[in-house]
C-alpha cells in the first residue's frame, strides 16, 4: 500500500540530537532534513518546502526565537514545533505568540515527539477541510458572470472572446499572466460560461505542503498513512461535474505531475492508498506566471503535462499594457468600497487620472485595488486624495525614465490626436470617432480617462 511521506526539517546545533530524531522519525514516513541553526534553515527553506519543522531554541548565529521572528518564516504554511532544555511556561508562550504550534521540553521521549507531530498533522488536515468547505460554500452562494469583469481595453475584450469560445469545450485550459492580473477571475468566468452544474473549486499548489497536496487532490482511503483514520474525498471528486482551478501550477511537486497527467488523459483518479480507479468529470483550469517555462527548462515541470494543460491557452496582459482600463477599474473600486462603507464616492479629478495612468502598476489590478482602498481611507473631501506613487513627474530639465517610455509616448500622442479630431469637428464626438477610426464608445471612454475637456 502506498505511503505518504512528509517533509520534516530538524534545526538543532547538536548533531547527536539531529541524528537521534532522524532515527526516531524516518521509520514513521518522515523525510528528514537537517540544519545546524536558524540561518542555515532559512537558506534550506528557500529551496525546499517542509510540512513540519522541529527547532531548538538556544543555537549560535541565529537562535530559535530569532528564527521565528523572521518575516519569511511567519508566512510559511509549515507547522513549527519548538524544543528546549531551558525555559518554562514563559518561553513556551513566547514561542506560541510568534507562531509556533507547540513546545516540547528536553529531555523528551520519542513517543512524545511522535504524538505532538500527529496532533499537528490532524490540525493541518482540519484546516484544509475547513478552507475547502468555505470555498465551496462561497461559490454556491452566488452566481458569477463574465459581464462582471470590468474592462474597456481591446486587449481584455480579446481575452473574454477567447474565454467564451473555450467555455463550451471540456478541454483543459492554461491561464498565464503576471501576479495580480486576475487569473482566478478569468477561471471563474470560464466556469460560469461553460454551464457546468458542478462546483468551482480552487486550490493554490504553492500554499499546501507537499505531504498533504496529493491527499487534497485525489483523496485517500482509510489507513493509507499514519493518521488516516477515515476515508476522504479529494477535490477532483468533489468538483466532478464542475471545474477545479489549480493556481500556481508551476509549484506542483514533480512526483504528483504524472498523476495529474493521467487524470487529464484518462479522466480518472486513484485515491492515496487505494487500488481502484474512479471516473470523474472535472474540468481542469490551471494558472501560471512566467515561472512555468523556467520550471520546464530546469526539468522541474514535465513538458508533456504542459502540453496537456495548454490545450487552450489564455494569456492575460498586464495592466501597464492596457492603460484604458486603469481609470475604469479605479472608479469601479471606488464605487464598490464606498457602497460597502455607505459613503458618497469622491471624484477622480484630472490630476488624479493623470497620476494613475502614468504609473506602470507592477502589481497590476490587485495593486490598483489596494492603492484605491488606501487612498479612500485618507480622503475626506469631494475629490480623491492620492498618496504618492513611485513614478514621479519630471521637473523641467530633469531626467525621467518615463520620458523615454514608448507606452507613455503613445498615450500622449493619443491625447493629441483626440484633441485635434475634436477641434476639427467642432466638438462633434461621432464625427471625431470616425476620423480617428475608433468606435464612439471607445472615444467616450478615452475622453473620460484622459480628462480631456
Amino acid at each position: 500500500m502506498p505511503e505518504q511521506f512528509r517533509n520534516l526539517l530538524i534545526i538543532d546545533d547538536e548533531a547527536s540530537m539531529r541524528h537521534m530524531l532522524r532515527l526516531v522519525l524516518e521509520p514513521h514516513q518522515y523525510r528528514v532534513s537537517e540544519a545546524e541553526n536558524g540561518a542555515a534553515a532559512i537558506e534550506l527553506l528557500r529551496r525546499e518546502k517542509f510540512d513540519m519543522i522541529l527547532s531548538d531554541i538556544r543555537m549560535p548565529d541565529m537562535d530559535g526565537l530569532t528564527f521565528l521572528k523572521q518575516p519569511e518564516i511567519q508566512l510559511l504554511p509549515s507547522t513549527i514545533i519548538m524544543m528546549s532544555a531551558y525555559g518554562g511556561v514563559e518561553t513556551a508562550l513566547e514561542c506560541m505568540k510568534l507562531g509556533a504550534y507547540d513546545y516540547i521540553s528536553k529531555p523528551f521521549k520519542s513517543d512524545e515527539v511522535l504524538l505532538t507531530l500527529r496532533k499537528a498533522e490532524e490540525r493541518q488536515q482540519l484546516q484544509q477541510e475547513n478552507q475547502q468547505l468555505k470555498s465551496a460554500l462561497t461559490q454556491q452562494s452566488g452566481e458569477f458572470s463574465i459581464d462582471q469583469i470590468i474592462h474597456t481595453s481591446a486587449g481584455m475584450q480579446q481575452v473574454l472572446l477567447r474565454v467564451k469560445a473555450a467555455a463550451s469545450a471540456d478541454s483543459a485550459v492554461l491561464i498565464s499572466g503576471e501576479t495580480g492580473t486576475g487569473k482566478e477571475l478569468i477561471a471563474r468566468a470560464l466556469h460560469s460560461e461553460s454551464g457546468r452544474k458542478g462546483a468551482f473549486l480552487a486550490i493554490n499548489c504553492s500554499a499546501i505542503t507537499s505531504g498533504l497536496l496529493e491527499s487534497e487532490l485525489f483523496g485517500h482511503v482509510k489507513g493509507a498513512f499514519t493518521g488516516a483514520d477515515r476515508e476522504k474525498q479529494g477535490l477532483f471528486t468533489i468538483a466532478s461535474g464542475g471545474t477545479l482551478f489549480l493556481d500556481e501550477i508551476a509549484e506542483l511537486p514533480l512526483e504528483l505531475q504524472p498523476k495529474l497527467l493521467r487524470v487529464l488523459q484518462e479522466g480518472e483518479i486513484r485515491k492515496v492508498g487505494g487500488t481502484r480507479s474512479e471516473k470523474i468529470d472535472t474540468r481542469v483550469v490551471a494558472a501560471a506566471g512566467s515561472d512555468l517555462q523556467e520550471a520546464i527548462e530546469k526539468n522541474l515541470f514535465r513538458s508533456d503535462l504542459f502540453y496537456r494543460l495548454a490545450v487552450v491557452d489564455i494569456s492575460l496582459p498586464p495592466l501597464r499594457e492596457r492603460p484604458e482600463d486603469i481609470i475604469t477599474l479605479a472608479e469601479f473600486f471606488l464605487q464598490k468600497l464606498c457602497a460597502r462603507e455607505g459613503r458618497q464616492p469622491p471624484l477622480l479629478d484630472a490630476a488624479a487620472r493623470q497620476q494613475l495612468t502614468r504609473y506602470h502598476w507592477p502589481g497590476n489590478v490587485r495593486e490598483l485595488q489596494n492603492y484605491i482602498e488606501k487612498a479612500l481611507i485618507f480622503s475626506h473631501g469631494e475629490t480623491l486624495e492620492l498618496p504618492p506613487l513611485r513614478a514621479r513627474q519630471s521637473a523641467p530639465g530633469e531626467f525621467n525614465p518615463e520620458d523615454y517610455s514608448l507606452k507613455v509616448a503613445a498615450q500622449r500622442l493619443e491625447v493629441e490626436y483626440i484633441r485635434k479630431a475634436l477641434h476639427k469637428t467642432a466638438g462633434n464626438r461621432t464625427q471625431a470617432a470616425q476620423l480617428l477610426e475608433i468606435s464612439l464608445r471607445s472615444l467616450m471612454y478615452k475622453i473620460k480617462d484622459y480628462g480631456i475637456e
